[in-house]
């Protein structure tokens, strides 16, 4: 089985909550993608399921291999989760 690694693509524009900003260039996850380690590697792959390039995005802290019967990603960012890297990711299973 390959190794996956969970990315988070970032939307870097300053987060807006109740008017006020929470930070300029606050890091606000916008989506969870996945990807393959890079080979002899446990980096990201340079593309995501979905082929994007995950060279910008940030690898997560959360690792499936450490979650057996988990989902492949942090239950926090369900709502975020990429739906072609989470296809890919369940026609594997």
């Amino acid at each position: 089985m390959m190794e996956i690694i969970v990315v988070y693509e970032f939307d870097r524009a300053p987060a807006v909550s109740g008017g006020a900003s929470v930070g300029e260039g606050a890091q606000v996850v916008r989506q969870v993608h996945a990807t393959p380690a890079a080979p002899g590697s446990s980096a990201p792959g340079p593309r995501t399921f979905c082929g994007k390039d995950s060279f910008a995005m940030e690898a997560a802290s959360w690792k499936p291999s450490e979650h057996p019967g988990s989902s492949w990603y942090a239950p926090e960012y369900a709502d975020r989760v990429c739906s072609a890297c989470d296809a890919v990711l369940e026609d594997e299973v």
